[in-house]
């Protein structure tokens, strides 16, 4: 039997591991996330069913993937939003304003995709899902800034999951509400109500205000203050020891999940699953199997440390594939999609959490919203790339099983190459001041 001591600590224990969550930061962090994940899914799973739904063939469909490489070519336009002050709105704050600017953004090019017909004008589709992804993209770059920035260094880990928790809720909310609406109100009313899922990101700058951890670099004239936007944030980070190794790292551990991840919706629409299965099973399950997944990513960073509870998140996202392929094999069956969304999404979770958190450490604070944007760009672009030109041809040539058993096997060279990063020890080394320094 427990002392009464010892009982009366563990409500302490569980208030103590509780309250982190609760501090302004990290609940800031949950209100960009919400914002950041309901673009992803307007121009992923929701546009991909609907394609689907509308007979559009399987080469096309999974050509709208390339919508996403504006995420991955995002860097390219970040140092603007680290360097440009807006006029009137700039008044608020650097990260503040363009929060507000890019919302507006995202919400306008939201609701121009869902008024297009995809059987009347593919290519206005394609270019209104285009605009959306430059559009998130960019809110996207102001918010990892602004999360970065606003959090101190020993709140990454917490941060990182509360922005999960929020870029998960976002993102399942609004393709659970965009199928609903869909089936009682068609797709233009559905695209028309998700677009509100902007807001709490403009609401969280309005709210908390400019980030103190923001560091704004002395600016230079004419060219040199160019040079300085552009080529200061590459060169910094290229300076340090390993930085080459860390880049092709972020380059290959994605490359099996985003090949999953984007063609699972296909799958699902040739087994004969329903849009209210899908929503159950994909959506619903998964939402919950990531809520678990971040909350244990959490637990095994806290336990383990940064180094080895990213490795055990590679090795949990590379087997989790499998499933993906044993579902192909079985067909429909509610119970192993289940399981196979269930597995996935949990190995999401922990990797969003702890690899976040590494891909944020990295990050030096005169230079947050350049050098995560690239960080996070790369993280995809091999898989995307893959996925957007040649994934629907594989799936043809190949079938689903061989297809899901190939992205297994191309997510291993990540796992090894971390492996040799931790035995030399350019992990740690790697890391900038945003995951080094006390606010």
């Amino acid at each position: 039997m427990p002392s009464d001591s010892q009982a009366a600590a563990r409500p302490r224990g569980l208030l103590a591991g509780v309250r982190p969550y609760l501090q302004r930061e990290p609940i800031a962090a949950l209100l960009l996330g919400i914002s950041s994940g309901f673009p992803y899914a307007m121009i992923g799973a929701t546009l991909t069913t609907r394609l689907a739904q509308d007979g559009i063939d399987k080469k096309s469909v999974t050509a709208f993937s390339l919508a996403f490489l504006v995420y991955n070519l995002k860097f390219l336009w970040a140092p603007l939003v680290d360097a440009t002050r807006l006029p009137l709105l700039g008044r608020l704050g650097q990260r503040v304003s363009w929060l507000l600017l890019t919302g507006a953004l995202v919400m306008a090019a939201v609701l121009w995709l869902g008024a297009l017909d995809p059987k009347a004008d593919l290519m206005r589709v394609a270019i209104a899902a285009v605009s959306v992804g430059i559009a998130g993209a960019t809110f996207d770059i102001v918010i990892d800034a602004y999360r970065i920035e606003l959090l101190k260094p020993e709140q990454l880990g917490v941060g990182s999951g509360m922005s999960q928790y929020g870029w998960r809720i976002g993102s399942v909310a609004a393709a659970s509400l965009a199928l609903y609406l869909a089936a009682h109100g068609g797709w233009s009313l559905a695209y028309a109500a998700c677009a509100a899922f902007a807001l709490p990101a403009m609401a969280a700058g309005l709210i908390f205000g400019e980030p103190a951890r923001h560091t704004v670099v002395a600016p230079r004239r004419g060219l040199l203050q160019a040079w300085d936007a552009v080529a200061g944030p590459l060169l910094e980070f290229l300076r340090r020891r390993g930085a080459l190794l860390v880049l092709l790292f972020v380059l290959l551990h994605k490359i099996g999940d985003t090949l999953a991840n984007l063609t699972v919706r296909l799958l699902l629409n040739d087994l004969g699953f329903s849009n209210e299965e899908i929503a159950t099973w994909d959506v619903g399950v998964g939402f919950f199997a990531y809520l678990i997944g971040i909350f244990v990513g959490g637990a095994l960073y806290a336990q383990l440390g940064m180094k080895r509870s990213v490795l055990v998140s590679l090795v949990l996202m590379a087997v989790s594939n499998l499933s993906f392929a044993w579902l192909a094999h079985t067909g429909h069956s509610n119970t192993l999609l289940a399981f196979t969304i269930g597995f996935e999404n949990f190995a999401s979770g922990i990797g969003g959490v702890v690899v976040v958190a590494y891909l944020s450490a990295l990050c030096n604070l005169a230079y947050t919203a350049t050098q995560f944007a690239l960080l996070s760009a790369a993280a995809s672009v091999v898989g995307r790339l893959v996925t957007g030109t040649t994934a629907g041809a594989l799936i043809e040539s190949l079938g689903y099983v061989n297809f899901y058993l190939l992205t297994t096997v191309v997510a291993l060279p990540g796992v090894f190459l971390y492996l040799f990063m931790l035995r030399a020890g350019l992990v740690e080394r790697s890391l900038g001041d945003a995951g080094r320094t006390s606010a």
